[in-house]
């Protein structure tokens, strides 16, 4: 079973996944954060604190997004570790807003 991150992650990059992670197996680019499965343990205790509820354990994922498996797993092996918190992007509220959280 993998962990999967998103599109409600896209223009956010809210980064309370990555403050709770135990181990380093979040990646970033300039939009989002990806995890690398091979590097999660599947603990989940990213899913509860995401505030636009962008992550999903694989077998909870919705149809439609199926895509964001093979997704996290191309960007998470060419993108930089994530360890630290950051503040989330300047569209962050609005996206939130918009999804209805």
């Amino acid at each position: 079973m993998a962990v999967i991150v998103t599109d409600n992650c896209e223009g956010c990059r809210f980064t309370e996944c990555v403050k709770v992670c135990p181990v380093a197996c979040f990646h970033g680019d300039e939009r989002m954060v990806y995890i690398d499965s091979d590097a999660c343990i599947d603990c989940c205790a990213c899913i509860p604190v995401c505030p636009v509820q962008a992550i999903y354990l694989e077998n909870d994922l919705p149809p439609e997004k199926a895509e964001w498996i093979g997704i996290n797993r191309e960007r998470a092996a060419v993108l930089p570790l994530v360890t630290e918190g950051a503040d989330p992007l300047p569209t962050a509220a609005a996206k939130r807003a918009a999804l209805g959280f």
